[in-house]
C-alpha cells in the first residue's frame, strides 16, 4: 500500500493548524505611553479623567477634616484626622455613630465624594460632599447629595446602601480595566482594576500590541493597523468646510472612526445598564450596554434631560449628530476642557457673521441671551452643585412649554415672565416659531398619558425625519395599540439598521400572538448586536424545547445562556434577581426561580416589583397563602398602590369581594392617573354598581382618552345598561385610537 498520499494530507493539515492561539491586547500602564506621547501625556494630567478616582491622602483631599461638623435629620456627622487618616463619624448600617476611614476619593470639582471600605469587599460612598467650588460661588463647604427628606439606615439611598456602593453603581466609569468580579455565591466583591484613574488605556485600548508595533522600524509598521483595539480619528482628518450657498457647516468625509469615538465615550457618559465588564475601545457598545432611551421619568417628553442621564442619549437626539459631530469636535480629549472658550467652540463651524448678530440672537450683545450655550444647551443642576448643558443642542420651544409641561430657556434666563410671552416674541422675531430638529415631544406625551391621538402622532415620528433614539421609544409603545397595521410595523423595525429601534420592535411584538410573532423573533436571535439577542431570548424563553428541531433549540438555549449570563453579572442587584426569577419560571425551574425572588428581597427589601411578580409567581404554583403573606409583607415595607392592586386581585381570585374591592378602591386612590388601576376597580365594582363603575371610567378616560380597556369597558357597560348610544360612542372612540390613516 502506498501511504504516501495519505502522509501528505496528514502532513498538510499539521502544517495549518496554528502553533498557539494569538494572545489578545494586554493593559500595560499608562506609563508606557509616556516616552512617545509627551503632549497628550501632560494634557491628560490633573484633568478629571487622570483625578476621577484617587487614594485619600495630603495631596488629593480637598475637604475640611479639621474636626468640622455637618448636621442633618438629628445626625451629627463629623470630619477628623487620625494622624495621617482622614476619618468621619457618621450613622452606619445599623444607624449608630461610628468612625470610618476615608480610603479613595472620587472627583475634584465642582464636588469631591468619599469611600469607605466595608467587609466583603464592598466599598460605599459617602453621601455628604464637599463642594469644591470658591467660596464667592458658594463652595468650600460639606452638603448633602439628598437634601429634601430624611434617609436612615436601611434606606436604598442611604450612603451605606445599595444605591451608594461603588462596586456596582460607579467602579466602571472611575477606573481602567476594571473587574466587578462579585460572587452571587457569598455576596463578595473582589473588584479590581489596572489603573485607579481614567487612563490612556481606557479610551485607546489595551496597548501591548501597539508597544511592539511602536518598536518595529518605521518601514516595518502598518500604517493601517498600530496594534491598538480601536483607529480613533484624528482631528486634522476631520475637514469641515462651510457651505457657501447656506452658510451651514458640512462635513464630506465621515467615517466609521467618528461612530467608534463616540461609543467609548458613551459607555461612562451616557445612562445605561451594564451587561458585562468585557468592554474593549471599538467594541460595539451595545454588546456590553443597554443603553435609556427617551423615556419618563428620565427625560421630558421633548428629550429635554430631567433625571441625571449624563450625554449620550441628549447628544444622539441632536441636528449636530445626525450631521456627523462627534465629541472631540468639541473637547479636547485629553484636558476634556472645551477646544474654546464660550461660543468660540461653536464658532468654529458655525459662522460668527451669521449667528453672532442680534438679526439671530435678538438679545444685546455679550448679554446671557447672545450666548449660543444658554440658549441651545441650557443647564441642569445635578449632585447640588454640579451644572450640565443639555447635549441635544435644541432650538428654545416655549410654545410647547405648558402644552407638554416642559421647561424652556427663554423663562430659565427671564424668570418673571410666562413661556407664551416668550413664544410670542419668537414668532415677532422670525414671523414664525422656529420648530427644530426634535419634533417628537407631543407624540412621547401622548403615549405617556394614552391619549387618543397617540398612534397618529407616534406614526408622524416613525414615517417623517426624526432621530432614530426617538424612532426606537415610539416603537416601544405599538404593542399597546394592537393591530395588524401595527404587526406590520413592528415587523417592519426589526429590519431598520438601528439596534435600539429593533430591540423596542421586539418588545411591542411581545404583545401580539406569539403564533404570528414567533418566526420573525426567532430571527433575531442570530442579531449581531447583544441587546436585540437576549431580548428575542427573553421573549422565547418559555417556547417548549420539545417543540423545535435540534438547531433550533441548540440557538435559543446558546442566546438564552448569554441572556442568564448578563443577569448573573449584575447580581448584587434585585432588578436583576427579578429578571432572573422571571426567566428561571420560564425555563420550568421554579426552584431557581424562587430562590432568585428571595434574593431579590435580601438585596434591596424596599424593590416593590419583587412582591409583585413574587405573588403572581407562587399563585401560579398554586401557592395562594404563599402568595398572601408576600404581599402583606411588601405593605408592611411600602403601602404602595401597586401592592394594593395586586392585593386586591389576591382576594378576588379567593371570592373576597368587600376586601378585593377595599384594597383595588385603594390602589386607584393612591395612583389616580393609572389608568389600569381605575379600570380594575371599575370592573371589579361594576356587578353591583354599574353606574358607579361608569363613572369612575368615565373620569379616567377624561385623562387618558386613548385607553383601549377604558373605552371598550364604558361601551360594555352602557351596553348592559340598555344605553346602545353611549355603547357605540365608546367603541367608536376606542376603534378610532387604534387607526392611522396617512
Amino acid at each position: 500500500m502506498n501511504c504516501l498520499p495519505l502522509l501528505r494530507v496528514l502532513l498538510t493539515l499539521y502544517l495549518s493548524i496554528p502553533l498557539s492561539i494569538a494572545a489578545a491586547p494586554e493593559h500595560i500602564g499608562q506609563q508606557a505611553c509616556l516616552s512617545c506621547h509627551v503632549k497628550e501625556h501632560q494634557q491628560w494630567q490633573g484633568s478629571h479623567h487622570d483625578l476621577a478616582m484617587q487614594v485619600a491622602n495630603e495631596q488629593s483631599v480637598l475637604g475640611d477634616f479639621n474636626k468640622a461638623i455637618f448636621s442633618k435629620d438629628g445626625i451629627k456627622t463629623s470630619f477628623f484626622k487620625n494622624k495621617n487618616r482622614f476619618m468621619v463619624n457618621t450613622d452606619g448600617p445599623d444607624g449608630k455613630l461610628q468612625d470610618y476611614a476615608i480610603s479613595y476619593v472620587f472627583g475634584v470639582y465642582p464636588l469631591q465624594q468619599y469611600m469607605v471600605k466595608f467587609p466583603q469587599g464592598k466599598i460605599q460612598v459617602l453621601d455628604i460632599a464637599w463642594d469644591s467650588r470658591t467660596k464667592s460661588k458658594g463652595g468650600q463647604r460639606w452638603f448633602s447629595l439628598h437634601p429634601d427628606g430624611e434617609i436612615k439606615a436601611g434606606d436604598v439611598l442611604h450612603w451605606t446602601g445599595p444605591n451608594l456602593n461603588w462596586n456596582y453603581m460607579c467602579a466602571d466609569c472611575h477606573s481602567t480595566h476594571l473587574k466587578k468580579n462579585y460572587s452571587q455565591k457569598d455576596g463578595n466583591y473582589k473588584t479590581t482594576w489596572d489603573e485607579i484613574n481614567v487612563s490612556c488605556e481606557a479610551c485607546h485600548g489595551p496597548a501591548s500590541e501597539h508597544i511592539s508595533w511602536a518598536k518595529l522600524p518605521a518601514d516595518k509598521r502598518n500604517s493601517q493597523a498600530n496594534g491598538l483595539t480601536i483607529q480613533l480619528a484624528k482631528a486634522t482628518d476631520r475637514h469641515w468646510v462651510i457651505n457657501a450657498k447656506t452658510g451651514k457647516p458640512e462635513l464630506p468625509n465621515k467615517d466609521a472612526a467618528a461612530q467608534a469615538e463616540i461609543q467609548v465615550c458613551a459607555k461612562c457618559h451616557s445612562r445605561r445598564a451594564q451587561l458585562d465588564d468585557d468592554f474593549v475601545p471599538g467594541d460595539d457598545f451595545r454588546d456590553h450596554y443597554l443603553p435609556s432611551l427617551l423615556t419618563a421619568p428620565l427625560y421630558y417628553p421633548d428629550g429635554q434631560v430631567k433625571d441625571e442621564v449624563y450625554v449620550y442619549a441628549s447628544f444622539l437626539q441632536s441636528r449636530m449628530y445626525a450631521a456627523g459631530v462627534t465629541c472631540s469636535d468639541c473637547h479636547n480629549p485629553h484636558t476634556l476642557a472645551r477646544k474654546a472658550e464660550g461660543d468660540k467652540v461653536c464658532q468654529q463651524c458655525h459662522l460668527p457673521a451669521k449667528y453672532q448678530t442680534p438679526k439671530h440672537h435678538h438679545h444685546q450683545p455679550d448679554s446671557a441671551g447672545a450666548n449660543c450655550i444658554a440658549c441651545h444647551m441650557p443647564v441642569t443642576v445635578y449632585m447640588g452643585v454640579d451644572a450640565r448643558n443639555d447635549h441635544s443642542f435644541r432650538i428654545p420651544r416655549p410654545d410647547l412649554a405648558e402644552q407638554l409641561a416642559i421647561p424652556d430657556a427663554c423663562t430659565t434666563c427671564h424668570k418673571d415672565q410666562q413661556s407664551s410671552w416668550a413664544a410670542k416674541a419668537i414668532k415677532k422675531w422670525y414671523s414664525k416659531s422656529p420648530h427644530g430638529y426634535q419634533q417628537f415631544g407631543q407624540a412621547l406625551q401622548a403615549l405617556e398619558q394614552q391619549r387618543a391621538d397617540a398612534l397618529q402622532l407616534t406614526y408622524g415620528v416613525l414615517l417623517d425625519e426624526a432621530p432614530d433614539i426617538a424612532k426606537a421609544t415610539v416603537a416601544g409603545y405599538l404593542g399597546a395599540y394592537p393591530s395588524r397595521q401595527t404587526l406590520m410595523t413592528a415587523m417592519q423595525k426589526l429590519r431598520s439598521s438601528d439596534a435600539d429601534s429593533r430591540r423596542q420592535a421586539l418588545q411591542a411584538l411581545q404583545a401580539f400572538p406569539l403564533k404570528h410573532t414567533i418566526a420573525q423573533i426567532y430571527a433575531m436571535l442570530n442579531d449581531p448586536v447583544k441587546i436585540v439577542r437576549i431580548e428575542a431570548a427573553r421573549i422565547l424563553a418559555a417556547v417548549p424545547r420539545d417543540s423545535l428541531e435540534t438547531q433550533q433549540k441548540e440557538l435559543i438555549d446558546k442566546v438564552t445562556e448569554e441572556y442568564r449570563q448578563s443577569l448573573l453579572f449584575a447580581a448584587d442587584r434585585p432588578e436583576a434577581q427579578l429578571s432572573l426569577a422571571q426567566l428561571y419560571r420560564d425555563l420550568g425551574q421554579p426552584d431557581k426561580a424562587e430562590a432568585a425572588f428571595k434574593q431579590a428581597l435580601i438585596l434591596q427589601p424596599q424593590f416593590i416589583p419583587v412582591y409583585v411578580n413574587y405573588a403572581n409567581f407562587l399563585q401560579q404554583q398554586q401557592k395562594e397563602q404563599a402568595a398572601f403573606k408576600i404581599l402583606q409583607q411588601g405593605l408592611k415595607v411600602n403601602p404602595d398602590a401597586a401592592l394594593y392592586h395586586s392585593l386586591g386581585l389576591w382576594y378576588v381570585r379567593n371570592k373576597e369581594t368587600e376586601k378585593a374591592l377595599k384594597a383595588l378602591k385603594k390602589a386607584a386612590e393612591l395612583e389616580p392617573d393609572t389608568a389600569n388601576y381605575q379600570y380594575v376597580y371599575a370592573v371589579a365594582i361594576a356587578e353591583k354598581q354599574p353606574k358607579y363603575a361608569i363613572k369612575i371610567l368615565e373620569k379616567a378616560v377624561q385623562k387618558h382618552t386613548g385607553s383601549i380597556e377604558l373605552l371598550m369597558a364604558l361601551s360594555s357597560y352602557y351596553q348592559q345598561l340598555g344605553d346602545q348610544e353611549n355603547s357605540l360612542k365608546y367603541r367608536k372612540q376606542a376603534e378610532s385610537v387604534l387607526q392611522y390613516k396617512p
